[in-house]
């Protein structure tokens, strides 16, 4: 898994998002793949002043948004397979619900992943599942983001749970266990507790935000962090002595030693959780996480 973006080194924070992410063109896609090119630009031509309603990553881009201040800059990249002529309806949209996206591409059926890197973007939300592998292939944090159908998010707060192995942290460790086994983990992780953890796709992101959290007071402060691992004692040291020693704060952790991620979820009621393994952990998600949108971590061909 690569694992080469760097920090935005002029503090931003950068993030990129498909336009079928950010608003409801299920029914224009649809068109396309049923009817072709010339159809679906004719509907959207003709719909251009028709207000698409928002999409599974809005609530997460609005939120993103009302935290971008000069002490904050926080910066949302549009980025659309369409071409900018079908685009005009996505741009409409974007003014009418008064969202600030001023940076956009559109590569007319193209993948969008080979742009990341010149818009120096700290996160790619798109539903494109073959763009978000293409793009963590290529080095960036990118989720795929899969729609909830209810409205109970929290209003004000932004609040996101990261998972730990492959996400936050590289796989070093998770690759012992998943080929040597729990107690081969176990052993490796006591043997090197004092050792910090190499940096995983979502560090930099992670650390972007932290950096804006730490800007607002503790009390109230508009975002809230929380890490939901697997992992259990003794194997909880080195995550600990690594967060310390990238001096980044989590407001809640939690350490399940294999229990059910989605119960404590639903009590964390995050808007996203950025996970491993959608195939193992989406049936308790549906479940329990009906109020969240979902963001599964694409890694490990898990669609193939």
């Amino acid at each position: 898994m690569a694992n080469n973006v760097k920090r935005n080194t002029d503090g931003k924070l950068v993030v990129a998002i498909s336009s079928r992410a950010l608003f409801d063109l299920d029914k224009s896609h649809k068109i396309f793949k049923e009817k072709g090119v010339k159809a679906y630009a004719k509907h959207q031509q003709e719909n251009e002043d028709v207000i698409l309603k928002p999409g599974v990553g809005f609530t997460l881009v609005k939120k993103l948004l009302t935290l971008n201040t000069k002490k904050t800059p926080i910066d949302v990249i549009l980025l659309s397979r369409n071409s900018a002529d079908t685009g005009l309806r996505i741009f409409n949209s974007i003014e009418y619900y008064d969202l600030n996206i001023v940076k956009a591409a559109f590569t007319r059926g193209k993948s969008t992943h080979p742009l990341l890197d010149a818009f120096k973007a700290d996160l790619f939300l798109s539903s494109h599942y073959k763009d978000v592998q293409k793009a963590i292939a290529s080095g960036f944090a990118a989720a795929s983001i899969i729609g909830s159908s209810s409205k109970d998010v929290h209003n004000t707060q932004l609040r996101i749970a990261f998972d730990g192995d492959a996400v936050l942290f590289s796989d070093e460790a998770e690759k012992i266990f998943q080929k040597k086994g729990l107690d081969a983990f176990s052993v490796s992780e006591r043997k090197y507790a004092d050792i910090e953890l190499k940096s995983g796709p979502f560090k930099c992101f992670l650390k972007s935000l932290h950096d804006i959290q730490s800007s607002f007071p503790e009390e109230d402060n508009p975002i809230r962090t929380a890490l939901v691992t697997a992992r259990g004692a003794p194997a909880h040291k080195r995550v600990i002595k690594t967060l310390r020693a990238w001096n980044i704060r989590i407001d809640e952790s939690f350490f399940l030693d294999g229990l059910d991620k989605g119960i404590f979820l639903k009590n964390l009621a995050p808007i996203s959780f950025l996970m491993i393994n959608i195939d193992t952990v989406s049936q308790p998600l549906n479940m329990y996480l009906l109020d969240t949108y979902q963001m599964g971590f694409l890694i490990n061909n898990i669609f193939h």
